[in-house]
């Protein structure tokens, strides 16, 4: 029987999509805008309040992994519906439930573009959640990196350095970002009081 997304192992993940960084390429843009028209033409505006484009693709001055991120957000009651799920199935998406951890509330992922025959496709990771969810923090990450180049680069250098050692270990990698992320956020924060 064929394998799907869910019946990878962590190790298998790991080995199938390695950690790589390339340069920023300028029609990840529109990659975005064409699947944000095809989610809104399939889902409606109804459902879904509001899409964003965020993660390090859609910061141009730094390399990123070639996938596209969107943010969701969606009425809270809505959090974890089978026949909104079922609408991004149709789209060719697979759903993920993101368990709550420390102060982050479980939400819905979804993947789309990973071939498990190594194809070569358009990876497209969607993060779908109530606008009161942290998860939202992660569009003022965005801003304040496209607004601030110097910090940018250094997110890009540790992002360089955490890819060279944890290649295939998608875990570590994403959790060697938090401090960095944190400590922007509350970098954020102390300028919005100031």
């Amino acid at each position: 029987m064929k394998k799907t997304l869910y019946d990878l192992t962590k190790d298998e993940w790991n080995t199938l999509f390695p950690i790589e960084l390339v340069d920023h390429n300028p029609n990840w843009k529109s990659l975005y805008q064409d699947e944000k028209e095809r989610i809104l033409n399939t889902v409606g505006s109804e459902k879904i309040l509001r899409i964003e484009h965020f993660g390090s693709s859609s910061i141009p001055s730094i390399k990123s992994k070639p996938y596209i991120d969107l943010m969701i957000e969606i009425p809270k009651e809505l959090l974890f519906n089978e026949d909104l799920i079922n609408q991004f199935t149709q789209l060719g998406y697979s759903h993920f439930v993101v368990p709550a951890r420390e102060n982050i509330e479980a939400y819905s992922s979804f993947g789309k573009g990973y071939n498990l025959e190594g194809a070569n496709e358009q990876i497209f990771h969607i993060h779908m959640c109530p606008k009161d969810n942290i998860m939202w923090q992660q569009i003022d990450f965005r801003d304040y990196l496209n607004a601030n180049p110097e910090r940018a680069k250094a997110y890009e250098n540790l992002k360089i350095e955490l890819a060279a050692k944890y290649k295939n270990d998608r875990g570590s990698y994403v959790l060697g970002k938090t401090d960095f992320v944190n400590e922007t956020l509350e970098i954020i924060k102390q300028h919005d009081l100031s």
